[in-house]
């Protein structure tokens, strides 16, 4: 989506040690480098604190890449972390949106421009703010189908050299 919409990105930006991998993947589809915040929960556990930074974010564009949103804590908490170390633009790709209580309203008032989630979970138009937006995976799925069943590599659909 990034590509195709002509946003640039100049680091990919994990949420916590979790997501290491998944955002060093995402960083090497790009040929971007990585970032990674380290968070801890407070209270209840939907509030989140970030801590520290690790990777370089000053003046460039970062990308947040995530599992889910579901309260909206932790990509506010990773955006506000990333906006003080000087990240310019701060937008998010998530696969899941879950977008639990006021997640919405939480991330409509974040830094972030844009929040960029899958239809792997239904998105309600009251949930569909300006700032999110939701891209089919139809097509994805499909392609992958198409190999199973031809033999092909699903693998491969993920290579960014292909």
């Amino acid at each position: 989506h990034f590509k195709e919409s002509g946003t640039t990105v100049s680091v990919a930006s994990a949420t916590d040690a979790g997501d290491v991998k998944r955002t060093r993947d995402t960083g090497r589809f790009l040929n971007i480098p990585i970032s990674i915040v380290e968070k801890q929960r407070l209270g209840n556990r939907d509030r989140v604190e970030a801590l520290s930074l690790i990777g370089d974010v000053n003046g460039k564009p970062a990308l947040i890449v995530d599992d889910e949103i579901g309260t909206g804590g932790t990509v506010v908490a990773t955006a506000e972390a990333l906006k003080q170390h000087g990240a310019t633009d701060i937008y998010c790709a998530v696969t899941h949106p879950v977008l639990a209580g006021n997640a919405c309203r939480i991330l409509e008032e974040s830094v972030v421009q844009e929040i960029v989630v899958t239809d792997t979970m239904p998105v309600p138009s009251e949930k569909r703010t300006a700032k999110i937006t939701v891209l089919s995976m139809a097509s994805m799925l499909g392609e992958a189908i198409h190999r199973i069943h031809s033999g092909l590599s699903v693998g491969a659909m993920f290579d960014p050299h292909d």
